[in-house]
């Protein structure tokens, strides 16, 4: 039984992942248009409030994610097949659904510009970067302790905390997220991002000492202090936080 808990954890991932994509899917570009009346900021009040279900979902899918290698390891129950199952199960999550949410956004402000409608399928150069990135990770040796280039998880929380953001507007950010030239360009860095050869730290503890771990307690303690300040406004930073801290400090603490 032990031995298939791992793929269990693994197989939960996808799941989220497809429900999440179905219901990003499932509503037009209409569908987020505030018609007659000013947009509040009370939770719930937006129609980004129709994401929220696939953002949590995805956070599911990203615990997950974790706790099957973790508990993989922990069982010494790690095989080829599930080391494929994970890969693949994080294409739909991490790959596939933030390039649905892109193109949703991108759908979304298009029409009211003179560009293009179709750039709308540009959101899915993300999908084909995190194909690309969960490959290399597959073949890379020197990823087993830490990465080369931003994580899956970690671009999708960026960009599933977006229309998370929208939903609930506490900071005027609508205006600079629902921006075609911020979110294509949002696109083509965070998909440059995957696969650069940029080394971050993993927050994987092997214990807990402070010399052994202080970055990443550092990392935890200032995520924890702008998700209190920021709520979901904060990811954004804390994904740029954890980019900014692997290359100030790329050492292996």
């Amino acid at each position: 039984m032990k031995q298939h808990l791992p793929n269990a954890l693994t197989c939960l991932n996808l799941l989220c992942g497809c429900v999440a994509l179905s219901i990003i899917l499932s509503y037009g570009a209409d569908d987020f248009i505030v018609h007659g009346k000013e947009l509040s900021t009370a939770p719930g009040s937006s129609p980004w409030a129709l994401l929220l279900p696939a953002a949590y979902l995805i956070g599911i899918a990203a615990i997950a994610d974790f706790f099957d290698g973790l508990v993989a390891r922990a069982l010494r129950v790690s095989s080829p097949i599930g080391k494929d199952l994970d890969s693949l199960a994080d294409m739909v999550s991490f790959g596939v659904v933030p390039g649905a949410i892109l193109f949703k956004l991108l759908q979304h402000v298009l029409p009211s510009t003179q560009l293009p409608e179709s750039l709308a399928y540009l959101g899915f150069v993300v999908s084909i970067f995190s194909a690309l990135r969960l490959a290399k990770f597959n073949n890379d040796t020197r990823q087993s302790d830490s990465f080369i280039g931003v994580p899956t998880p970690a671009n999708t929380m960026l960009i599933m905390s977006l229309p998370v953001i929208l939903a609930a507007d506490r900071f005027g950010l609508s205006r600079y997220i629902l921006n075609p030239w911020v979110l294509l360009g949002l696109t083509f860095v965070m998909s440059g991002l995957l696969v650069a050869e940029l080394p971050l730290f993993a927050l994987k503890f092997k214990n807990f000492k402070w010399q052994d771990n202080s970055l990443r307690f550092v990392f935890l303690a200032l995520a924890v202090v702008l998700l209190v300040l920021l709520q979901a406004a904060a990811v954004p930073l804390i994904i740029l936080l954890y980019v900014a801290l692997s290359v100030l400090r790329p050492a292996r603490g």
